[in-house]
């Protein structure tokens, strides 16, 4: 079926259902599609390295502190 055939189709549906239940009929533009969520990057070895030193630091930090 091509995209006329449909279209002529929808129309004679559309006629068919005014003439036959006295409705109306809205159309609505088609939804976009939802976008794609942005790209993150994955944590490299030395970024969770880092990562843990830091916790390590801040760990000795609050033990003096004490």
């Amino acid at each position: 079926m091509t995209k006329d055939e449909l279209r002529a189709q929808l129309e004679r549906q559309e006629q068919r259902y005014k003439e036959v239940y006295g409705g109306e009929i809205t159309t609505y533009a088609a939804q976009p599609e939802p976008e794609r969520k942005p790209w993150r990057k994955r944590e490299s070895i030395r970024d969770q390295a880092f990562k843990e030193e830091i916790q390590k630091i801040e760990k000795d930090l609050q033990e003096q502190r004490a």
